[in-house]
């Protein structure tokens, strides 16, 4: 697992929410704090807006499990199908299998130490107690801190119900919003009485603070009382702090220009955060110039409508999930959602066609940043495209276009839900669909579907050839290589792939596909001893691949050129080169990438003559398999070098002191596994320099290298 705010701890996890503004509440934080420490599942339950997150997010900063802290915000999230696949995406796991994300949180969290935060579940409420209830009773390290509108009801829960804010800290936390506005504001009567109205709700007094710009307090009491009144008879089922906060929310509504809560209204369809340019396409016109959006949602900002970050990608907004509802409610009323969804949808259809081209560049790891920051928009829009029957071949081309993302960045089962619904959503030809067939085909490859695989890959190549669409036959001819490639039938890969090569070059195609295609036929000449042309092949995708800025294919390409060094004795160029392509496939997830490369340094490490240490990490590597697929493809040529490796360590070491070494590394979790793999491997006792694996005593009997023996042994991920 690995923080995604680079100016924190990676040992501590994504941090749960932004605790800037918190005030009061030292009783509470205790109170949570003491619950936090005596039970494994924790719920903090209010109404909106009276500050369960920020309290929350306090009391997690101050927890310090081994794994560390761990948020899942819920309330983009409106299937409940989806529950399990955001959890797995928080937590930063990757899994290339068919296994569920729920078989895949079991199955990695299993003996982890951390405190996960659920937030805003509110509306998922059964899918999430489920979830909860199983994950607690089969993952004994875990902690579970919730968040929502109302309890579990699970056995064990802790419940802490947080109230209003005290008429003091209401005030205190009043002032202290319009300070950080630049507005000046005391202690005076009129403000105690803005904040008993608002009954000491923070969201709603941080709204009314933002009104000070415009108003004085005296004028915000006399608005306020009429907004009370004006809204006084609606939902009168709901309980007296939810009719306030509807109430502060609509006042502030009212309080708005008619082109600020036109702009509220439709930023409404978006899901999690945003940006500027989106926000300029998807809500412009109709009403609302081009021009003007900017300074609307400037204003919006100042009254806390909107809040600001900055983020890794650029500057981003949010909405609080309170104040988006009440902005769909208007937007409903207006009569324009169904056109915003388009407009939203078109953006990022506009956005993955973007960096699909970009990919294949050197701004490929902004593109991976990109799709991860926008990935709630883009789930949203392909739900959008795939409900609409008229609309299904544009899912298809959005769930195609992400297929750098979904191969390359560790989304492989995310993926092939969407490309399994895109494929179910539209018929008959289109490129849309065909392009679907070829990328859900080449998922399941690397998943290791063997039944699911060949039939999406037949069908587009049965369909490319019946409408006469060589693109589409060229990768379905591609793809089916890359299966005969991992299935061991190495002289039809080879057949396959070089005619789909012949056929790219026919079409002037070339993109990191293009260029995988020949590193998967370099890896077929390799496996059939033919390690002079596999370099050549290799070589040239490396200087391609340089040219271009492009990293992803470039690492696959020094895999198999590390193999041959390896196979030609030169160890140290096989290592520099394994270090090199490691970095870069755990810099995009690629949990494939890095398997690969961990089982070829542990064969290299074995060679350089650390047996303890090859162990360890073909231990570790075991350890990733299964969130890979079958172990090596089950394929005899890649398992040769694995079997090499163990028979060497085997031989220095012994049966049991190899299974200890192994059980060592099984031990580590993936991002620890990494960091250990790119280590620098000790010198032998002595000071020495390491020669070959030999049979006799004594050889390998030093501690592995990085082991827990040694100064930073352990990398917390």
């Amino acid at each position: 697992m690995r923080a995604t705010e680079p100016d924190r701890d990676p040992a501590r996890g994504r941090p749960p929410l932004e605790i800037d503004t918190f005030v009061g509440r030292a009783a509470e934080l205790a109170d949570l704090g003491r619950a936090l420490g005596a039970g494994r599942l924790v719920t903090v339950t209010g109404p909106g807006g009276v500050g369960k997150s920020r309290l929350a997010a306090r009391a997690a900063a101050d927890r310090t499990p081994r794994d560390g802290v761990w948020c899942v915000d819920l309330t983009p999230v409106r299937d409940p199908r989806w529950v399990d696949h955001a959890v797995v995406a928080a937590l930063g796991l990757t899994d290339h299998t068919t296994r569920t994300p729920r078989e895949t949180l079991l199955s990695d969290l299993a003996d982890r130490e951390l405190l996960l935060v659920l937030d805003g579940f509110e509306h998922l409420v059964d899918d999430c107690a489920d979830l909860v209830a199983e994950l607690l009773s089969r993952v004994p390290g875990l902690t579970v801190l919730a968040v929502g509108r109302r309890p579990l009801a699970l056995a064990g829960e802790r419940v802490l119900a947080l109230a209003p804010l005290p008429e003091d800290d209401a005030v205190a936390l009043f002032l202290e919003r319009a300070a950080a506005l630049g507005t000046a504001a005391a202690d005076d009567a009129d403000v105690r009485e803005v904040c008993r109205r608002l009954d000491g709700i923070p969201l709603a007094v941080e709204l009314a603070a933002g009104r000070l710009g415009a108003l004085s307090p005296g004028r915000l009491l006399e608005r306020l009382d009429d907004r009370f009144r004006l809204l006084s008879g609606d939902r009168r089922d709901a309980p007296p702090r939810h009719r306030t906060l509807r109430t502060a929310i609509g006042w502030s509504h009212e309080l708005c220009t008619p082109p600020q809560r036109l702009l509220w209204a439709r930023l409404s369809v978006f899901a999690g955060h945003f940006d500027l340019e989106a926000v300029e396409y998807v809500c412009a016109g109709h009403g609302l110039a081009a021009d003007d959006v900017l300074d609307v949602l400037s204003e919006l900002l100042t009254q806390s409508v909107l809040a600001r970050e900055e983020t890794p990608t650029g500057v981003r907004y949010r909405m609080l999930d309170t104040v988006r509802a009440y902005g769909a409610d208007w937007l409903a009323v207006t009569g324009d959602e169904r056109r915003l969804r388009r407009r939203h949808r078109d953006w990022y259809l506009g956005l993955a066609t973007w960096c699909e081209v970009e990919w294949f560049s050197p701004r490929q790891a902004e593109v991976a940043a990109r799709v991860e920051a926008e990935l709630p928009n883009l789930r949203r829009a392909l739900e959008h495209s795939l409900a609409e029957p008229d609309e299904a071949h544009l899912g298809q081309h959005l769930a195609g276009s992400l297929w750098f993302y979904w191969a390359g960045c560790g989304r492989l089962s995310e993926g092939r839900h969407w490309l399994d619904q895109a494929v179910r959503a539209g018929s008959g030809h289109g490129g849309a669909r065909l392009k679907a067939l070829w990328v859900l085909g080449y998922v399941a490859v690397l998943q290791g579907d063997a039944e699911g695989a060949p039939a999406a890959l037949r069908a587009c190549r049965q369909e490319a050839e019946l409408f006469a669409d060589p693109t589409a036959v060229a990768y379905a001819e591609h793809r089916t290589g890359c299966l005969a490639l991992v299935s061991d039938d190495l002289p039809r890969a080879e057949t396959l792939l070089r005619s789909a090569l012949a056929r790219y070059r026919e079409l002037g195609e070339l993109n990191s596909n293009v260029l995988m295609g020949q590193v998967e036929l370099a890896m077929a000449r390799a496996f059939q001893g033919d390690l002079p042309d596999a370099v050549r092949l290799c070589e040239d995708v490396r200087r391609v691949c340089e040219d271009h800025g492009e990293r992803w294919t470039r690492g696959y390409a020094l895999y198999v050129l590390a193999y041959a060094a390896w196979a030609e004795g030169d160890q140290g160029a096989a290592r520099a080169l394994l270090v090199e392509s490691l970095s870069g496939a755990h810099a995009f997830r690629d949990l494939l990438g890095s398997v690969l490369s961990v089982e070829l340094l542990a064969l290299v490490t074995a060679a350089e003559g650390d047996p303890a240490e090859a162990a360890v990490l073909q231990g570790a590597a075991g350890r990733m398999w299964p969130s890979v697929g079958l172990p090596l493809f089950g394929s005899a040529h890649y398992n040769a070098p694995h079997e090499r490796c163990e028979a060497l360590a085997r031989e220095a070491l012994g049966d049991a002191r190899y299974e200890r070494w192994l059980r060592e590394g099984a031990a580590l979790a993936p991002e620890a596994a990494v960091a250990r793999a790119l280590g620098r491997p000790p010198e032998a006792p002595g000071g020495g320099a390491r020669g070959p694996v030999r049979a006799a005593a004594g050889v390998g009997t030093h501690e592995p290298a990085a082991s827990r023996a040694h100064k930073g042994g352990e990398t917390a991920g």
